[in-house]
C-alpha cells in the first residue's frame, strides 16, 4: 500500500524528523546536543569561519544558544570522554561513535584504492611506501598535523595539497589514522585510532558491507522522514550499487513505506517511525551545510526554495551574498540573510536580508529575534542590518 502525502504533510514530516517544531530548552545541556546529533546522524564540518564553523550551527538552529564546548569535548576531548569521531560521511563530518563499524567497509575500499580522487588512490599502490613512512612517524612521535611534516609551515591550501597531505588523507580515508584534535586555525591533528577512540568502539564487530549499507540507509530515512531514493543515497554519500539493494531490503522489512508526494515525480519512501505533526511552529537560521537543506534539489522540492552557496562565486556575480543562511519560519523558508560575525567590532553583520515572495507580514519581526539570539550565542553585542530587499 502506498501512502499519499500533500506537499505540506511531507514538509512537516521532514521538519519533525530533523528535530524542528519542538520547544527549545531554556539551558541546553550535553544531553540535548547529543540527542540532536543522534537524530541527525552527523554534523558536517566546513572550515569557513565567517560566522561560525558549520558543525556548530545545526545544534544552534534546533536548540538555541548552547555551550559549544559541550560539542568540542565530545568531538576532541580525552578518549574516555569521546562520543564522536571524524570521517567522510556526507562530506567531512562529525559522527556518533556507533557509526564507526558501519563505515569500515568504506575505509577498506579506500585502503584498496577503490575510492577517492586519483592522487589519493596512488597511495594504495605506487606510493604505498610513502604512506607507510608517514604512518610510521605518527606511530613513533604521536599526534601530528600536516604542517609538522613540512618544517612547521604548511604549503598546502584547499586546492594545492602537498604530497604529505595527500598521504595523510589516504591514511585517514583508510581508517589507519583519525583526528586526535584540532588546533590553530582548525588544522586537523592526526593519530592512531587506538590512541584516540574508546577501545569498546574499536572492538565492536565489523558488519559486512551490505548490512552496514542497510543500517546507513535506515539512519538516513530516520533523519529525513520522507525521501526519494536519491535523497537516501545522498545522506551518507552512497552510490546506487551501495544503496539500492539496501533500500529494497529495508522496504521488504517494512522499515521503509512506499509513498507519493503531490507534485513529485519520483518514488518516495517514508520511515515507518516518521511523525506527522498537525502543525509546525518555530523559527531558525539554517547553515548552508544543515542536513535539512544541504541537498539543493530536495530543498526545492520540499520548500520551493532555490538555494546555492555563493562562497566560490566572484563577488560581482553573487545574487544573495557570501555566507547566506535561509530563514525557516514555521514550515516554510521565507527569507535568507548574508551574515558575518564581525568579532573586532563585536557585532553580527546582516549585510543583506532577502524576503521570499509571499513572506508573511511578521517575517522581519521574527527574523530579528533569531538574529539577536545568534549574536548573543556568538558573544557579540548586537546586530547591524544593511539592506532588506524582496525577492522578485
Amino acid at each position: 500500500m502506498t501512502i499519499t502525502l500533500s506537499l505540506k504533510e511531507a514538509r512537516r514530516i521532514a521538519l519533525a524528523a530533523q528535530g524542528f517544531g519542538a520547544r527549545r530548552p531554556e539551558q541546553p545541556t550535553v544531553a540535548h546536543v547529543r540527542k540532536s546529533l543522534d537524530r541527525l546522524g552527523l554534523f558536517q564540518i566546513d572550515s569557513v569561519n565567517v560566522l561560525a564553523r558549520a558543525h556548530y550551527l545545526p545544534a544552534f538552529s534546533r536548540l538555541g544558544g548552547y555551550d559549544r564546548t559541550l560539542l568540542e569535548r565530545d568531538a576532541w576531548g580525552p578518549t574516555r570522554q569521546r562520543r564522536l569521531f571524524e570521517y567522510w560521511a556526507h562530506e567531512a563530518s562529525l559522527l556518533p561513535l556507533d557509526l564507526h563499524p558501519l563505515l569500515r567497509w568504506r575505509m577498506a575500499r579506500a585502503e584498496r584504492g577503490e575510492i577517492g580522487y586519483q592522487a589519493l588512490k596512488r597511495f594504495a599502490g605506487e606510493h604505498r611506501l610513502e604512506a607507510q613512512a608517514v604512518l610510521d612517524r605518527i606511530i613513533a612521535e604521536g599526534p601530528l598535523a600536516a604542517a609538522d611534516f613540512e618544517n612547521g609551515s604548511s604549503k598546502s591550501g584547499w586546492w594545492e595539497w602537498s604530497h604529505t597531505k595527500h598521504a595523510l588523507e589516504f591514511l585517514f580515508w583508510s581508517g589507519r589514522i583519525t583526528t586526535a584534535t584540532r588546533r590553530g586555525s582548525f588544522a586537523r591533528v592526526y593519530d592512531l585510532p587506538e590512541r584516540v577512540l574508546p577501545k569498546a568502539v574499536l572492538d565492536l564487530p565489523t558488519p559486512d558491507a551490505a548490512s552496514a549499507q542497510r543500517a546507513l540507509i535506515e539512519r538516513s530515512a530516520r533523519a529525513l522522514g520522507v525521501a526519494t531514493s536519491s535523497d537516501l543515497r545522498d545522506y551518507y554519500r552512497l552510490k546506487p550499487d551501495e544503496a539500492d539493494h539496501a533500500i529494497a531490503a529495508e522496504a521488504e522489512a517494512g522499515v521503509l513505506i512506499p509513498a507519493r508526494v503531490d507534485g513529485w515525480s519520483q518514488k518516495v519512501w517514508m520511515h515507518r517511525d516518521a511523525r506527522l505533526p498537525r502543525r509546525m511552529t518555530g523559527a531558525a537560521l539554517l547553515a548552508p551545510f544543515d542536513p535539512l537543506i544541504w541537498e539543493r534539489s530536495r530543498t526545492e522540492r520540499l520548500f520551493g526554495f532555490r538555494y546555492r552557496i555563493e562562497i566560490y562565486v566572484p563577488q560581482d556575480k553573487r545574487t544573495h551574498g557570501y555566507y547566506v543562511l535561509p530563514f525557516l519560519m514555521d514550515d516554510a523558508l521565507v527569507a535568507r540573510v548574508d551574515l558575518k560575525a564581525d568579532r573586532q567590532a563585536r557585532v553580527l553583520l546582516a549585510h543583506r536580508i532577502t524576503l521570499e515572495p509571499g513572506a508573511p507580514a511578521e517575517t522581519l519581526e521574527r527574523f530579528a529575534i533569531e538574529l539577536d539570539r545568534m549574536a548573543a550565542w556568538l558573544g557579540l553585542e548586537g546586530v547591524r542590518i544593511g539592506m532588506t530587499v524582496a525577492s522578485s
